[in-house]
């Protein structure tokens, strides 16, 4: 049973690939609005995505416990961009 599965798969790497389809899903989905006919990004899709990704970037550094993260991931998630906003502001500890 353990041949089929190589030794450089560890439960660690998929949990990786997970949070990096995770956070892929987050950006594709939450960038729709922002999108021209042709399905390229407007000036402020660029903006919310450049601000998205760092505001999780942020987020991961955080030495908060996971539901407070995941709280504030939503937040950033639900509300584009004053959800970003408001954690790069009152989000981070000081």
């Amino acid at each position: 049973m353990n041949k089929l599965i190589p030794a450089s798969f560890s439960p660690r790497s998929f949990s990786l690939v997970g949070l990096m389809g995770l956070l892929t899903s987050f950006l594709l989905s939450s960038c729709g609005r922002t999108r021209n006919a042709d399905g390229s990004l407007t000036t402020a899709g660029v903006i919310h995505l450049i601000l998205a990704v760092y505001a999780l970037f942020k987020l991961f550094q955080q030495p908060w416990s996971m539901g407070k993260k995941l709280v504030w991931g939503l937040i950033i998630f639900f509300f584009p961009f004053l959800g970003s906003l408001a954690f790069l502001l009152f989000g981070k500890d000081k």
